[in-house]
């Protein structure tokens, strides 16, 4: 490894990035003498602020001997500005003004964090002016965002008080004034307000503000010439206290008198809130809130206006709060101060706030403007035209309304009941404790109005592709919604909203979304067939005003392609509540329980400020820290991550970079969430040459020093490109053609597009013309859309099932049971008479036979369908006419689908159906020729292959079998299924009841772990990301823990209650191919990992540490374990080793197959039978030893018509192998189930179409295997 020359470290910041005392200039206060006030001070006492004294980390210089206190540089002037008013700078004299730095530094030496504007402070500082009062008032605070040319943001607290001034007793950089040679004259009837203003990184506003109001109190008190002291005294405190990572982990400050809470966020993907988020509610009507969110949707130019400069900052942020996840990416200037005024004049959209007294100037200046007024809770236009802003969607505003109405506002309510507090602690615990339970069922119910709003914009992307198809989109709103959508989807917040989605990132977005997904969206997932509304869906369309504005689907409803499947009964539907369409949940506001908080007390500071002083507050740190984690309880890994975050960074601030990286290297394998990667590349990149030796020789660090110094540069940048969807310009050949029709969201299956696409270029060259592109396009859209208009009579919907889906609907025609339409279901077919009466017709699954024939009437021809029933006698006849041909392909198809579903107990065959009947009509809508049924008959895949390639299912198979699913649905081809893992359900109280089920993990290809709701079988998460490589094994772990074993030699731990993955561990060099969970009350909290290079790590769960490691000799192709009677079995390709401390036993395959090379590929330990059971590659044989005695011979069970064995369990008193052979001519994958006390296999079940690659047992009930990337299904088997 080629050693680097170090860097140097660039330390995080702590909470403060500057703070400053302004004021009046000490020139213009010499004017406030007797003889000017005789003259009239009026005139006087308005004077241009500037910045008396500028205080910057660090506060220990190198001449106090302590080189790793500080977290920037030396000091010196600032070169970015965030205003950019055309400004003289201030003259500064010697000793002075602003050049007049803190003392012990030089003026020219002063580093201003970027984004703060020196020039530009004062005026922020003083919006109003600066006023000399004739009578003492009362301290005020407001608020600022600052922002650099970058775009990044800095937020300050403004504290403005008033001293009296005493002629020359007034204070300026540090230094008494009364020393005069000039005689002492009063100054009485003065006072002069300063500022003290605090900048950081973070919008710390109520935290800031109660850290202000300690230090006035001390201000106030203190001498002149020892004001300077105390706010550099108070800016080192703040400058040492780091920020709380994410997470449930506040930190507290004694500041005195007040203890200061500093939260932290909630997650990293969630913004730090530390102000009330009521506070709009306050000022406005929930219409009101709602047109200004509709005004920050659409990007508007916003001026906010108040008497109050507080409140425009505070207000500005709540709303966008109320955004998140969309963020706000224009300008935000929440106070401009009377100069700043022409900054409204920007064309660009921006969010800007000024005081009241100028709205009637600001409203005349500039056009465009949305004028919002705090005080009043008015919002108007300065355009002549009024407010022109469209709605938000009816039903998510409705809601949003009955949700803030149904909220408490107001404390003094909740304390009514309540004693008086003579505790200030206990009395300001409790109202924080209020503010963030108001707080979380705020940000609850504005995020409940955006999923509301924009839940459905998922239904009309292509992730593989990165396209958005607005048009269609636009087209399925409500007509009274589209121009809302119109202007928001033009916007860089819904630009950026779409790179997420299309990124399938998991922020709280995505999360609510599937939090409050309905059972029907889940099944959904599963299902390959179009939208179209659902008996259930055409139920709850009541007539009413609104719904007549909102003749198509209203934007909030989120279930606009239910399709069912028909054989599943609904499951536990009676525990659950359904909600609002489309809105997450009643009208009222759901309870929302504020996750547990936690503090550490950051110890105190002492002064003088000086090194040693430092590094004991340093070490308090480590101490208490240190203390905490000990006291944690084994389970408690969410705060033993913060606690090592936060020791980490200590340790850095002290220089001690080996043990901050041993935190961090904890740290990525308790919570991987707040693992600060690039803080710990700096870190090891500035490592001296004995330090990195140092770390390469601990075992704990090898791994982090070699990744970060084997990848030194960044990870690549994802993809975060959107496309709109566009019809094509040219001629399409079959690869082109697959990706413009999975852009379109039509279909993704690339064997169905194939077979379309034989279907349009019948008898022609094989190239798709834009013209017959577009036509297809158009026919299928307008197909979907008559769909989505078609509204059957209550007494009709009575006879079908909720979740069946009317598929086609014919002309009126006459047939032998009266006049009406032929309407298709994925499960049946009836007529709607003209009466709007229900006849039924068949089911598919009791259709004996399907007919075109024609029928003479009168001296005619006519085309007639005929469909034999099984139950019935009587043929039912339609005169169909034009579209005869068309109706008998299409209910052949689905009668084939229909068999072959419930041959195979795969709902799937039904959905391809569905699809292929859809295509076959679009096809004869786009090409309207003679030759328009032969085309379409390119698509009736199913007919044929009954037809042509019968595959008749063996009894014992069928037999068998319960249900298969597919966990590739939605995936453009089919994914083979690498490892299986069935979690049994319990339930929990802290849980909701679907998370209390039990679950099936199947992971795919590239780290892709997709789960299934065990008690319905539908679809629970669609993806959980581990890493991007195959995935060998995975574990249930203490029950809330999923492990999974990667070929990146990584092992992912999945949390089963949020279902994300947040720990990795990273020990094994190798990739890891078994885990096993040690069972029993003795140590039931060990977990054995092994990887193919012979290692064998056994983990500590609480810890996540290796508590023992050992290197199995010959151990290369280590491929399983297996814990039995306190020994760990281990299965090599040339052996299998029996380990109890040292190697006990080992079964050699050589010793015992010598006629050909061979290798075993799977074991599996019968302890009631004493018995070790082994396949081997190229037999077709499994091989049975005994448990005492490995030397002896093995018998052997004969596997008829075996090619090949991947895996075996052991379920109950069998043994189940799975693997693939011939079967009825062709290779399928094949279980075999041997009874293991007689050794006999009992059933071959033939399970898939491709190899079986993994077998699991569902609680002994059931036997699950998945097949491989030609199928890529589930079968579900019961066990007998």
């Amino acid at each position: 490894m080629a050693e680097t020359a170090p860097q140097h470290l660039a330390l995080p910041s702590g909470l403060l990035e500057l703070c400053a005392l302004l004021g009046a200039p000490r020139d213009s206060l010499r004017g406030l003498e007797p003889g000017a006030r005789k003259r009239g001070a009026h005139g006087l006492s308005s004077l241009d602020p500037e910045v008396l004294s500028i205080f910057v980390p660090p506060f220990v210089g190198r001449e106090d001997g302590q080189p790793a206190v500080a977290n920037c540089g030396t000091l010196s002037k600032t070169q970015r500005r965030s205003f950019r008013k055309k400004r003289e700078k201030p003259r500064a004299e010697p000793g002075e003004g602003l050049a007049a730095a803190p003392r012990g530094l030089d003026a020219d030496n002063v580093s201003v964090p970027n984004g703060v504007d020196l020039l530009a402070l004062p005026q922020l500082c003083f919006p109003g002016g600066l006023c000399v009062a004739s009578e003492p008032k009362e301290d005020y605070v407001h608020f600022l965002v600052l922002t650099d040319v970058c775009g990044n943001r800095t937020h300050g607290v403004v504290a403005r008080f008033y001293r009296p001034l005493h002629d020359e007793h007034c204070f300026y950089n540090g230094r008494p004034h009364w020393e005069s040679s000039r005689p002492a004259v009063s100054a009485a009837g003065r006072f002069v307000p300063f500022a003290v203003c605090v900048v950081s990184r973070f919008p710390y506003y109520n935290a800031l503000r109660d850290c202000l109001s300690c230090l006035l109190t001390h201000l106030k008190l203190c001498k002149d010439f020892e004001v300077d002291n105390h706010i550099k005294d108070f800016a080192a405190k703040l400058s040492l206290i780091p920020s709380p990572p994410p997470g449930p982990l506040h930190l507290v400050f004694n500041m005195k008198p007040l203890q200061i809470v500093f939260p932290s966020r909630a997650d990293p993907e969630s913004p730090l809130v530390d102000l009330d988020l009521h506070l709009p509610l306050l000022c406005f009507r929930p219409e009101k809130v709602l047109q200004v969110l509709t005004c920050l949707l659409t990007e508007q130019r916003l001026v906010l206006f108040s008497a109050s400069w507080a409140l425009l900052t505070l207000v500005a942020e709540c709303f966008l709060a109320y955004l998140h996840p969309l963020q706000w990416q224009h300008t935000f200037v929440p106070i401009l101060s009377g100069q700043m005024l022409d900054f409204v004049m920007a064309p660009t959209s921006f969010l800007m706030g000024c005081h009241v007294s100028h709205f009637e100037e600001v409203s005349k200046e500039a056009d465009g403007l949305v004028l919002i007024n705090i005080d009043s809770g008015s919002i108007t236009s300065s355009s002549d035209d009024g407010l022109d802003v469209p709605d938000i969607p009816f039903l998510a505003a409705q809601t949003f309304i009955q949700r803030v109405q149904s909220l408490q506002l107001h404390h003094e309510l909740d304390l009514a009941h309540l004693g008086a507090s003579t505790d200030l602690s206990d009395w300001r615990a409790r109202q924080r404790a209020w503010q963030h339970r108001l707080n979380g069922q705020i940000q609850q119910l504005s995020l409940q109005l955006l999923v509301g709003i924009f839940r459905e914009v998922k239904n009309h992307l292509n992730y593989e592709h990165r396209v958005f198809n607005s048009e269609e989109f636009l087209k399925s709103r409500a007509p009274g919604d589209q121009r809302f959508y119109k202007q928001v989807l033009d916007t860089y917040m819904f630009h950026s909203f779409l790179k997420a989605r299309l990124s399938r990132r998991m922020d709280a977005f995505a999360q609510m979304d599937l939090s409050t997904q309905s059972e029907e969206d889940r099944i959904n997932g599963m299902l390959l067939s179009p939208r179209r509304p659902t008996i259930e869906k055409m139920a709850s369309r009541k007539p009413s005003p609104q719904r007549a504005a909102q003749r198509r689907m209203v934007v909030s409803m989120p279930n606009l392609q239910d399709i069912a499947i028909p054989e599943l009964p609904p499951r536990n539907s009676s525990l659950r509540k359904v909600d609002a369409p489309g809105c997450g949940g009643g009208s009222t506001v759901l309870s929302v329980n504020p996750a547990t908080t936690h503090t550490f007390k950051i110890p105190e500071i002492h002064f003088p400020l000086v090194s040693q002083c430092v590094r004991a507050y340093y070490a308090d740190c480590v101490a208490l820290l240190s203390k905490a984690m000990g006291c944690l309880a084994p389970d408690s890994s969410v705060l033993l991550a913060r606690y090592l975050y936060l020791r980490g960074l200590v340790h850095l601030m002290q220089g001690q970079r080996l043990e901050a990286l041993l935190d961090f290297q904890s740290l990525y394998k308790t919570d991987l969430r707040i693992f600060p990667a690039d803080l710990v590349r700096s870190t090891v990149q500035s490592l001296a040459g004995p330090a990195r030796a140092q770390a390469e020789r601990m075992p704990e660090l090898r791994r982090l020093v070699s990744q970060v110094l084997d990848k030194p540069g960044e990870a690549p940048k994802a993809d975060e490109h959107v496309k709109n969807f566009e019809l094509p310009s040219k001629h399409l050949p079959l690869e082109d053609f697959m990706q413009r029709v999975q852009e379109s969201g039509i279909v993704r299956d690339i064997h169905i597009i194939g077979r379309l696409f034989e279907a349009l270029t019948v008898g022609q060259q094989k190239l798709i013309d834009p013209e017959t592109f577009r036509d297809f396009y158009t026919c299928w859209k307008e197909t979907e859309a008559e769909a989505q208009e078609v509204n059957l009579p209550a007494s009709v919907m009575e006879h079908l099932d909720k979740n069946e889906c009317v598929y086609k609907l014919s002309s009126s025609v006459k047939t032998n049971r009266g006049v009406g339409k032929i309407a298709m279901t994925q499960k049946r077919l009836f007529l709607l008479t003209e009466g709007r009466g229900y006849v039924e017709i068949s089911t598919f699954r009791d259709i004996e036979q399907v007919r075109s024939t024609t029928v003479a009437v009168l001296f005619l021809r006519i085309p007639t369908l005929k469909i034999k029933v099984v139950s019935k006698k009587e043929v039912f006849e339609a005169n169909l006419k034009t579209e005869c041909d068309l109706w008998h392909l299409m209910v052949k198809e689905m009668w084939a689908g229909k068999k072959l579903a419930d041959d195979h107990k795969d709902p799937q065959y039904i959905q391809q159906a569905l699809t292929h009947v859809l295509l076959m009509d679009a096809v004869v809508g786009t090409l309207q020729s003679p030759g328009a049924i032969y085309a379409a008959s390119k698509l009736s895949y199913f007919d044929k292959m009954r037809n042509e390639l019968p595959m008749a299912v063996p009894k014992t198979t069928s037999e068998t079998l319960k249900h298969k699913i597919n966990p590739s649905a939605g995936e453009t081809v089919p994914q083979a299924v690498d490892v299986l893992l069935y979690t049994p359900g319990r339930l929990d109280p802290a849980e909701k009841v679907g998370d209390a089920h039990p679950k099936l993990w199947c992971a795919l290809h590239e780290g892709k772990v997709v789960v299934f709701d065990a008690s319905s079988w539908t679809i629970h998460q669609h993806c959980v990301r581990v890493g991007t490589a195959k995935l060998n094994c995975m574990a249930l772990v203490e029950q809330n823990q999923v492990w999974v074993g990667s070929e990146d030699s990584i092992i992912y731990i999945i949390s089963i209650h949020s279902m994300s993955c947040n720990k990795q561990l990273t020990d094994h060099r190798a990739s890891v191919s078994g885990l096993v969970v040690q069972d029993g009350p003795e140590a039931p909290s060990q977990v054995y990992s092994c990887s193919v290079d012979g290692t064998v790590l056994v983990w500590n769960v609480s810890t996540l540490r290796v508590t023992r490691r050992f290197q199995l000799p010959g151990g290369v192709g280590l491929s399983s374990i297996s814990l039995h009677d306190g020994c760990l079995w281990c299965c090599t390709g040339s052996s299998i080793v029996v380990v109890d401390g040292s190697l006990r036993q080992e079964l050699k395959v050589d010793e015992s197959f010598k006629e050909k090379s061979t290798s075993f590929v799977a074991f599996q330990l019968v302890p009631e039978q004493g018995q070790l059971w082994a396949a081997c590659s190229g037999y077709d044989h499994v091989y049975v030893w005994g448990l005492q005695d490995l030397a002896q011979p093995p018998g052997r069970v004969h596997l008829p018509d075996c090619s090949k064995i991947n895996c075996m369990i052991r379920v109950k008193q069998q043994v189940w192998v799975g693997g693939s052979g011939p079967s009825q001519g062709r290779p399928r994958g094949k279980i075999y189930v041997i009874d293991a006390e007689r050794r006999a296999v009992e059933k071959e079940l033939v399970a898939h179409v491709d190899t079986v690659t993994t077998l699991c047992s569902a609680e002994d009930r059931y036997v699950l295997s998945g097949a491989g990337r030609e199928e890529g299904k589930i079968a579900i088997w019961k066990v007998e």
